[in-house]
């Protein structure tokens, strides 16, 4: 525990939390003594499911003992869960202490909340007398959190409020904008879903200047932990001097998210994996390009009327990152070129979701010849119909090589972290083409694009995509001009 409070205050933690479950002594002398030698600030607590688990190595007797001499050690704070919890305990706490401070705790667990239910609860906490109230739900959907951050701005005391699992990462992260009295991070490597980490909390995100006013922002996706848009807009908000926050949701029905969180505050949306085609029904208005892609990758909240309006930044994004290639070779070469160097060219798209319908718009707008694989054959079909173009069944990818210099685009997820030993298409196969490109940008450099740079082909990196893609949110988002190459040096430093 020591070991590992050493490396919270290295990475900038103001308080830890000692929970005495986890801790194996044989002594109550051992507990004093992590007390006295403690770093920084500490909370006692006997961990979330003490009262489902209660702990064998010790009894309720030596539980209270702990919970005392932690009081007359003058730790700064001591966690006793609600329903064990009495107004005598709490009495006899407040006489013997000199500056501990006393959180009473409870922890609801999955679909046995209302937000009538949360209030009275609260209430009921409050009447303890406790200095700070601490509220941990289990949530079942991300729209389970929004009960938190109504009851973080109407609590009458302190309020510690934590939704656990991955739908719950919100309710850290946006807790200081409702005025949570304090947030939890994980330490070093360990993941531990819904719990930021604390190297994020106080580099990427700096929850610290997040105010009342702080505009949220956030990439709408399933999953959402691959994004990078944190890393990107978060600083760039930061560098324009916008009181913004940019944050993953983890969304499992759209139109509901939509439907829940509907102030003002929730400003701008990325939109992500799966959710680009229905996004398209959840805005209010949208932009004719997405309207005529039937997918929208960005939504901005209009401030005047909080209506929702629809973009799509892929479409240009894919398209000008594949044109700019071209172009740099054919300058090399010292070739001018006056029109698109993708005209006339067999445009050959693996996937037909949300990002393969801008991209095949593109290419058609473009004047090329767009070709359409997708494991499901009849969206391969619909999308085709609607480019002009024609759809093969996917299992036919690795045989098409109808010309030589042909241009691929992957839209799929094939090769995507965690599964990057995949690639939709063989290394033989690629021999056919004379560009490759893939929206998968993590990681960085796939193994489809590196079996494509094996044998010749000019290969174009998601990552250039989603630059560019973040260049036309940023300034959809702000309203102002996007701080390009501070955006593109972040990016290329850190992706």
């Amino acid at each position: 525990m020591l070991s590992a409070m050493e490396l919270a205050k290295k990475e900038g933690a103001d308080i830890v939390e000692l929970c005495i479950a986890s801790m194996s002594f044989s002594h109550i002398s051992e507990v004093e003594r992590l007390f006295t030698l403690r770093t920084l600030p500490s909370i006692l607590s006997f961990g979330p499911d003490y009262l489902k688990k209660p702990c064998r190595r010790y009894s309720e007797k030596t539980r209270l003992e702990i919970l005392k001499r932690a009081v007359e050690l003058d730790l700064e704070f001591v966690e006793i869960h609600h329903q064990v919890c009495s107004k005598e305990l709490i009495d006899e706490l407040k006489r013997q202490r000199s500056k501990t401070r006393i959180i009473v705790s409870n922890h609801v667990y999955k679909g046995d909340f209302t937000r009538e239910k949360l209030a009275d609860l609260i209430i009921d906490m409050q009447s303890t007398d406790a200095d700070i109230i601490k509220l941990v739900i289990d949530v079942k959907s991300i729209t389970d959190v929004a009960p938190l951050f109504h009851m973080l701005t109407h609590c009458q005391v302190p309020l510690i409020a934590r939704a656990m699992g991955e739908r719950g990462l919100i309710s850290q992260l946006l807790g200081p904008k409702y005025g949570a009295s304090m947030i939890f991070g994980s330490l070093g490597a360990k993941f531990i879903p819904g719990l930021p980490p604390l190297v994020s909390i106080k580099h990427v995100y700096k929850l610290e200047n997040m105010n009342s006013d702080t505009k949220i922002f956030g990439v709408v996706s399933n999953p959402v932990g691959h994004s990078k848009g944190p890393l990107l807009h978060n600083p760039a908000f930061r560098h324009t001097g916008y009181n913004g926050i940019y944050v993953p949701l983890l969304v499992d029905d759209i139109n509901e998210f939509f439907r829940v969180y509907s102030c003002n505050d929730f400003a701008g949306f990325s939109v992500g994996i799966p959710h680009k085609e229905t996004a398209v029904s959840c805005c209010d208005e949208v932009h004719p390009l997405a309207l005529s892609i039937g997918a929208v990758n960005t939504i901005v909240r209009r401030p005047m009327d909080g209506k929702l309006v629809g973009y799509n930044t892929d479409c240009e994004a894919c398209i000008t990152a594949i044109e700019d290639a071209f172009r740099e070779r054919f300058v090399r070469n010292g070739e001018a070129l006056h029109v698109s160097p993708i005209a006339g060219k067999l445009f050959v798209l693996v996937g037909a979701g949300g990002a393969g319908r801008a991209i095949a718009f593109g290419a058609r707008s473009r004047g090329a010849r767009v070709v359409i694989f997708n494991r499901n054959f009849e969206r391969a079909k619909a999308l085709a119909m609607a480019v002009s173009g024609e759809a093969l069944p996917y299992e036919s990818l690795n045989d098409f090589r109808a010309e030589k210099g042909m241009i691929l685009a992957n839209a799929s997820a094939v090769g995507m972290e965690p599964n990057t030993d995949q690639t939709p298409v063989s290394k033989v196969a690629l021999k056919s083409y004379e560009l490759v490109f893939d929206a998968v940008y993590t990681p960085r450099n796939t193994r489809l694009l590196q079996e494509a740079a094996e044998v010749g082909a000019t290969v174009v990196s998601g990552v250039e995509m989603f630059i560019r893609q973040a260049l036309g949110q940023f300034k959809l988002f702000t309203g102002g001009l996007a701080p390009e190459d501070f955006m593109r040096k972040i990016v290329l430093e850190q992706f």
